[in-house]
This record gives C-alpha cells, structure tokens and sequence, in this order.
C-alpha cells in the first residue's frame, strides 16, 4: 500500500495502541539482544581475553548506534507528524533525504574509526595484548555502521506511519541470520576458516547487508515510502534541515550515554581485564531486561508525533500515565528477578569469580532504578515525537554530567566499583521524576485545532 500501511495513532483507546504497537517491536528487540547475548557467548568460548577485548569495544559501537539513532529518531518525529498533517508527499521526502544523509554521515565516521583504532582504544584502557584483538573485531565491524544506519532510518520510516510488525519480521530476521552465521565464522564451521573474534563481526556485516538490500526492495516496490533521490538540492536541504532540527539533539542525547559508558570503562580499567570483562558481561545481560522499555520509547515517538501533529493534548497527557505506570510496574518486577536470576545468567558467559563479582554486583544494584530509567527513555523519545528535542538533551545531560559522573567518581573512590554502580542507579531515579514533570508542562503548551498559531510546524 503507497505510503507505508500508514496506521491512524490519533482515533483510539490510547493504551492499546501503545501496547499494539509496542509488542511486535519488542519481539523484534528480542531477537536483536538474544543474538547479541549468544554473540558474547561464543566469544566467551574463545578466552576471557577476548571476552574482554569486545567489552572494550561496546561505548564506541554504541557511540556510533547513538548517532544512528538520532537520524532515526529524527526521521520518526518529522515523518510521524506529517503523517499526523496528511502530508504524505512530504512523509516520502523525509524518509529518503534522511536516509541517504544518514548514510553518508556514517561512512564518514567508519572512515574516522578505522584510521584512529589504536590511539582511541589505547584511551579507554585497552592493553597492548588486546589491541590486536580489538583490531580484528573492529576492522570489520566499521563498516556495519553505515548499513545499520540506513537500515534504522528505513524502518523508523515505517514505525513513524504506525507499523512496527514490518520492522520486527525484519529485525528478528536479521538477528536470527546473525545468529546463525556467527559459530560458522568463529570456529570455521562448514569449510569456512577459523576467523574467531574477527568472524563475528563478519557476521554482522553479511547479515545487515542482506537485509539491507532485501528492505530497500521492498519499501520502495511494495510500500513506496520513497521519494525520488534526484530532487532539487532545495528540497533535500529543506528535508535535512528539518530533520535535523530533531536529529542534532538526538545524536547528542544518544551520544552521552556511550561518551560517559567509555569513561566507565576506563575507570573499571584499573581494576584489571577481568574486572572490564564483567562489566561486559553485565552489559549484554541488560539489555535483554530492558527490552520492554526499549520497545515502549520506538513506539511512543510516533504516537506523540501523530497526535501532537493533530493538536490532541489529551490522549498526549493520558499515553504520560500510562508510560509511567508501565515502567515503574515493570521496573520493580526486573529488578526483583535480576536479584534472583544473576549469578546464574552471567556464569553462562564464564566461571571466573573475578568476572561474575563484577557482572553480578552491577546486576543486583542498578535494576533497581531500571523503572526510572524506562520513563526517561520514553519521555526522551517523546519529546522527539512532539518536535521538541531539546529537553531529552538536557535529562541527558542532566542524568550523566551533573549526577552520574560526579557521583561515580565520588562512589568509586568511597565504595569501589559498587559505590560506581550505586551512582547509576540514583541518577536513574532522579531524572525519571523530572523527565515526568517535564513533560507534563509540555504537553500543556500544545495549541488545540482551530487555536491561534496552530498551524503545521
């Protein structure tokens, strides 16, 4: 169907369409964090040298996720609320001229990674056996940035007309193809040779690619969600400027999170390899908790988007509720579990005591603010919905400058690395009150249909 199965967020019972949305996103999600569960896995399989080496590598990988991410974010925003305007035409533009943009931006910066490893590795705390390791891995990983970007930007482009059950077929396909190619490049199945750590990362890149080329095909010939590529450079700039105008914000909220993870990282340096290693683990085992929360902040940009572009204040303030009843409701059931389920999940990766201290303290502490931190994800992503980017900056930058760093050094230095891991958690909770109350004051100031000043923006 031309324009994507564009699905209508502002006719409805509110909760439904988060949770309709949101369920099939999530099924996708977990097909993602279980591959990149069973990727450490493997990888654990090889040594805890090389279990550390790729836990020196996830700020940078999430680093560049975190500008992917704000091209996404701000091909949601800016398609959902023309959606919500009945502009279509202007719905295509956006999702191709974000998407060629975010393109180029990324091999850019696969470019930039692949001349300075050494020296960017070497800060985080890496130590000089493992920097061939790391080298390996990364080489090839680089250019997974630039096909996961216009993959995300792609699919984001769909979400924003209200389908997610397109993006979770395709994610979990993806995952799953990953899955399947990782022990076949690692240990040299089939006649392949033996890549080990390097083979993982081919893994990603053959699997990206493949569904890269198969989601272009098919949201260009079946769902035609692009527009022309050859449209006067105006118009592009036009779209890009507009996109930006979410995307820059987004980038940088995204980006503090890994910016202030690789200063983690080398303060856990010191602590020894194994120490990093944990820290690993933990960080693979996380995601695969928070992945409701995950899905709820994808789906809640479009549904502000939609319903902000058509003026409905109300189902804005109603949908705030619920994702504050739902985060906080989950958040204490994760964090009971996790309490439970730690030690057992990360002697899965290893047997080392030294490693499993680490993942472990991390798992019982900070979940138990994984309920604020939801609702930060989700405000954040709200915001980005309603075109006003620049209050998720500034919870993020909040979050992690002003409380996290200060309290992780001031824990470290009283506590240790669970004094490190307490300050996580009560930045968490700080910032998920204030994200709430923000947003509340913003959604008052949406005009209604027929106010002065109304317009589209």
């Amino acid at each position: 169907m031309p324009g994507g199965d564009r699905q209508d967020l502002t006719r409805g019972p509110v909760a439904a369409h988060l949770r309709r949305q949101g369920v099939p996103f999530a099924f996708g999600l977990v097909a993602i964090f279980s591959f990149e569960a069973v990727d450490l896995f493997f990888i654990s399989r090889l040594g805890d040298a090389p279990l550390a080496a790729i836990s020196f590598t996830f700020p940078v990988i999430w680093l560049l996720y975190g500008i992917g991410i704000g091209f996404e974010a701000g091909a949601a925003s800016c398609i959902s609320r023309a959606v919500g305007r009945r502009d279509s035409l202007q719905a295509r533009r956006l999702t191709t001229d974000t998407a060629l943009l975010g393109t180029l931006v990324a091999l850019g910066l696969c470019a930039l990674g692949l001349a300075s490893i050494a020296p960017v590795f070497t800060m985080l705390g890496a130590t000089a056996p493992l920097l061939p390791l790391i080298t390996d891995y990364m080489s090839l990983w680089y250019w997974v940035a630039p096909l996961d970007v216009c993959l995300w930007v792609s699919l984001a482009s769909v979400r924003a007309r209200g389908n997610t059950l397109l993006e979770s077929k395709i994610i979990t396909a993806a995952a799953l193809l990953n899955m399947a190619l990782d022990p076949v490049f690692i240990f040299g199945l089939f006649g392949f040779p033996r890549l080990e750590i390097r083979g993982a990362a081919l893994a990603s890149l053959v699997a990206t690619g493949v569904m890269l080329v198969f989601t272009l095909g098919y949201l260009h010939f079946r769902l035609r969600v692009y527009a022309s590529p050859l449209a006067p450079l105006r118009s592009i700039l036009a779209s890009w400027r507009h996109m930006l105008h979410i995307g820059i914000p987004a980038m940088i909220t995204n980006a503090i999170i890994p910016v202030s993870s690789g200063i983690v990282v080398s303060m856990i340096a010191v602590y020894g390899v194994n120490a990093v290693a944990g820290y690993g683990v933990a960080m693979r085992i996380e995601p695969m908790f928070l992945i409701p929360f995950y899905a709820l902040s994808a789906v809640a940009s479009p549904f502000f988007g939609q319903n902000s572009g058509a003026g409905h204040a109300d189902r804005l303030l109603e949908a705030r509720r619920v994702l504050a009843r739902f985060c906080l409701s989950l958040g204490a059931v994760l964090a009971i579990a996790l309490w439970l389920l730690a030690r057992p999940l990360a002697g899965i990766f290893s047997e080392s005591e030294a490693i499993l201290q680490v993942a472990v303290h991390y798992l019982w502490m900070v979940p138990l603010s994984y309920g604020a931190y939801g609702l930060v994800m989700s405000v954040n992503a709200a915001f980005n919905g309603m075109g006003k980017p620049l209050p998720g900056v500034a919870i993020s930058a909040l979050r992690v400058l002003v409380l996290f760093l200060p309290l992780a050094f001031l824990g470290r230095w009283l506590f240790d690395l669970p004094g490190l891991f307490a300050a996580s958690t009560a930045s968490n909770l700080a910032l998920g009150l204030a994200g709430f109350i923000w947003l509340g004051r913003q959604i008052a100031r949406i005009p209604r249909p027929g106010a002065a000043g109304s317009g589209p923006p």
